[in-house]
């Protein structure tokens, strides 16, 4: 193992796949010779060229077709958007094109392309440029979901989400890339769709997903030291789901909190409680509670961005509540 930054899991994954598979190529704003706009891409264009790592021109609609075109004629295109919220521009190709083009063709084609970049808050970006959509493209029949939260998770999945026959999101966050974590130097790929415990525990069951993760885990640090062991579930996929690990812990722990960066109208949080109400309801000794965005767009002064965006301390009120703890 050795530690390395999320922003170099990232790069090691797309390196190692395009060393692998020549018909792999990244194409984005400033991936090849400004090195990547949070230098994701280093030096990729110096090992690669510019027939593979291609610089584009601020229009997120054409390279996104781009992509669509060249995966079905049996490329594998990295598009990497600057931020998500520019993918807002893209999405007729994501959501009409790259998404329903295996079901449309009736198998004839498939789109194996990875749409990739940072999605989420990233501190003082004001409201157009700070917003998380992964419930919207998970909302979608035809494209997976991959919001990952340590160099580890980034590494392991995007290399999957790679090779994938399908085309996949894949959501990271400007706040995470000078992250660092242990990452193993051989080669290793993770299941998409497969949920992560990265915590055991008894009393209540965490679930989270991306950088929110860290709010999680910092909540559960807190509770512990009351006496409140919080089993903890990363996500890592929102589409798709693994609701049967959530079912288990929940079976176990018999109450859930989970924690979201998205706003709570049709949110991946409202989905995870309508399914463990569904499959699990008499094992649930109190409400499922969800701690999201508030539901306004989210605004430029740091003082409202932290009463906006879920926070450790709301996390522990919610475990409270669900345990029937007294909040102090």
């Amino acid at each position: 193992m050795r530690t390395i930054q999320f922003r170099e899991a990232l790069r090691e994954a797309m390196n190692e796949e395009m060393r692998r598979d020549p018909s792999v190529f990244l194409m984005g704003e400033e991936v090849a010779e400004y090195n990547g706009a949070y230098k994701v891409s280093q030096g990729m264009l110096d090992e690669f060229g510019p027939e593979r790592i291609i610089d584009t021109p601020i229009a997120e609609l054409g390279f996104a077709g781009i992509g669509v075109g060249a995966a079905m004629n049996g490329l594998k295109p990295i598009i990497e958007f600057m931020t998500f919220n520019f993918s807002l521009v893209a999405i007729d190709q994501v959501i009409n094109s790259a998404a329903k083009l295996y079901s449309m063709s009736g198998g004839q084609y498939s789109c194996p392309i990875v749409f990739r970049g940072p999605t989420g808050n990233a501190g003082m970006l004001s409201s157009q440029h700070s917003q998380n959509f992964e419930n919207w493209f998970a909302n979608t029949p035809g494209l997976k979901v991959v919001v990952p939260s340590t160099p580890y998770d980034a590494k392991g999945l995007l290399k999957a989400a790679i090779r994938d026959p399908d085309p996949v999101i894949f959501m990271e966050s400007e706040l995470m890339y000078g992250d660092k974590g242990e990452v193993p130097e051989e080669e290793y790929l993770l299941e998409i769709g497969k949920a992560n415990v990265v915590r055991v525990g008894e009393h209540v069951t965490l679930v989270s997903f991306g950088k929110m993760m860290k709010v999680a885990l910092g909540a559960a640090d807190e509770l512990a030291k009351e006496g409140i062991q919080a089993e903890v579930i990363d996500l890592r996929s929102v589409r798709p789901i693994d609701y049967d690990t959530l079912i288990e812990s929940v079976k176990k722990t018999n109450r859930m909190v989970v924690v979201e960066e998205a706003w709570p109208l049709a949110s991946i949080s409202g989905e995870l409680a309508y399914m463990v109400q569904r499959r699990a309801f008499d094992h649930l000794d109190a409400p499922v509670i969800r701690i999201t965005c508030a539901d306004v767009p989210l605004p430029y002064a740091p003082t409202l961005i932290e009463a906006s965006l879920p926070n450790v301390a709301r996390v522990v009120r919610a475990v409270k509540e669900v345990t029937y703890a007294k909040a102090g």
